[in-house]
């Protein structure tokens, strides 16, 4: 052999010696047939297995069907394309690739597992988006301290979430809307009758999720259609228990009139009509209208605040709560000024309560900033969270954990998240134990926390309980004293933060609905 030839095969050799050692594809048979995963670090990830058929054609805005069986063994090496949408979840995210055909979950197994604790994970982003691709959700971290996740997709926008009256007489249950959730509840459903093949416990399974994630999450604790497919509950800024006198568009013969003026916005005289249109045309005309959860008969028969207070919820252990600075995010608060204050929440909002606004003051520029933060902060997910972990003090059997996320991951500056601070979002990198997916400044506190924060979300998973050995205690939420517990620099429990600017929120809430907080009209 010559010189140069020993040395191209040397340096071949040493390249493929500094490359993680894979191990041969797994295999694993589900109920519609053989898949192969790949094996690498202690964790097999198995990418792109469809739950549920093709949702396309006269499958569209129906509830999700089987998938026929496959011969063979289907390659689960790749994640399949998120569903269709237009924007992204997260600011300075990839723009995911996309299709009507999206019915598919992921799933990260730890070697070796059998009856592991399962994480069933479902994306935010505002039901009008997001990708269980995105690197952020990847489980394979959680997965080595022995947790089996899985990372579910669901129908978006218009597509998951049209109501119309022609949908609505074709459905045996004489209701439409809610596709995205049923689809959420065929994983559920799958995860039941599959995961012991991939080693995971389907009598140990607990949904988290994370903005309109955690909405879905408090949407699937109100749905009789998912008791006994969860056993605990995550919710991660994301709740919906808002009076629905604010959003009547949640009710059915609303909702389905703005169905109507989409398809009317389409050019569409008929739901013949809006089928045979393109998928991606779906996403155009007045398609912001009809991309929510709709409170109806068969799915969702009762809001979760109803649930709750009727004491027919699906009563399992919850993790709740909301991080510091929520509307860093999702607002640009340097654009803020004290003059068009009011202009621009009512452009952003509509006409809300006049009194939740004044809770807010503010005299000048900087105030102004401060005060559409805690705004932006409150309405869109603190008091959701404050009421989620005080209706199941009061009317559960099981315990809740109740948190507020305040620590400030070290974005660079100049990106599209410098500023951000404990933001929406940022407990994300922590809780998926992530953060060497970012070339940021992670300092020792950081890692310290992500470590700690990863620990209690998978012992919260194995047993109801997040508490653990090398962990600070973390109290149980009640009624009569509750805590929570800051997750920051130092985590340590406090006193639950009863701002005055929520106790407001309490008070409009209360008059609107015409009962007090939590007890039965």
């Amino acid at each position: 052999m010559s010189t140069r030839r020993r040395t191209t095969l040397l340096a071949a050799l040493l390249l493929l010696a500094a490359r993680p050692a894979l191990a041969a594809p797994s295999v694993v048979r589900t109920d519609a047939g053989a898949v192969r995963g790949t094996a690498s670090g202690g964790v097999t990830s198995y990418l792109g297995i469809p739950f549920a058929a093709p949702p396309l054609g006269e499958l569209r805005w129906r509830p999700p069907q089987p998938h026929a069986a496959w011969a063979g063994q289907r390659p689960a090496t790749d994640f399949a394309p998120a569903c269709l949408q237009t924007g992204v979840s997260m600011p300075g995210e990839t723009p995911p690739r996309t299709s009507e055909d999206c019915l598919y979950l992921n799933v990260w197994a730890p070697a070796a597992s059998s009856h592991a604790p399962v994480m069933v994970w479902i994306h935010g982003g505002g039901y009008a988006n997001g990708a269980t691709a995105m690197p952020l959700y990847w489980g394979d971290r959680l997965a080595r301290r022995g947790v089996v996740v899985v990372s579910v997709a669901y129908r978006l926008g218009p597509l998951g979430y049209l109501a119309h009256p022609e949908l609505t007489a074709e459905s045996p249950d004489k209701t439409s809307g809610d596709y995205g959730l049923m689809d959420q509840i065929a994983a559920l459903r799958w995860v039941r009758r599959n995961i012991a093949a991939f080693g995971g416990d389907p009598g140990n399974v607990t949904i988290l999720g994370q903005s309109a994630g955690a909405m879905s999450v408090s949407l699937l604790m109100a749905s009789p259609q998912a008791a006994g497919l969860f056993h605990r509950a995550v919710g991660q800024s994301g709740g919906v228990f808002e009076p629905l006198q604010l959003a009547p568009n949640y009710r059915l013969a609303a909702a389905e009139a703005d169905g109507v003026a989409y398809a009317r916005s389409l050019g569409a005289p008929s739901l013949a009509a809006l089928r045979r249109l393109p998928a991606a045309r779906l996403l155009e005309g007045d398609a912001g209208r009809v991309s929510h959860p709709v409170i109806a008969p068969g799915v969702l028969p009762l809001s979760p605040y109803e649930a709750y207070l009727a004491g027919k919820q699906n009563d399992v252990p919850i993790l709740v709560g909301s991080n510091a600075e929520e509307g860093a995010s999702l607002v640009d608060l340097a654009a803020v000024r004290a003059a068009t204050f009011s202009d621009e929440v009512t452009r952003a909002w509509g006409q809300l309560p006049p009194p939740l606004i004044a809770a807010y003051p503010f005299t000048d520029d900087a105030s102004a900033r401060r005060a559409r933060g805690g705004f932006e902060r409150d309405l869109r997910f603190g008091w959701d969270m404050w009421a989620w972990v005080r209706l199941q003090a009061s009317t559960s059997r099981r315990p809740a954990y109740y948190y507020r996320f305040s620590q400030r991951p070290p974005f660079p500056e100049g990106s599209p998240r410098s500023g951000w601070g404990a933001s929406h979002f940022a407990e994300l990198w922590y809780m998926f134990d992530h953060l060497d997916q970012e070339p940021w400044a992670w300092t020792a506190s950081d890692r310290r926390l992500a470590d700690t924060m990863a620990g209690y979300w998978v012992n919260f998973a194995r047993s109801g309980d997040p508490n653990g050995p090398g962990l600070p205690v973390w109290p149980a939420f009640t009624r009569e004293g509750g805590q929570t517990l800051d997750l920051g620099d130092a985590v340590a429990p406090r006193p639950a933060p009863v701002d005055p600017q929520l106790k407001v929120f309490d008070a409009v809430y209360d008059a609107v609905r015409g009962a007090p907080f939590g007890l039965k009209p």
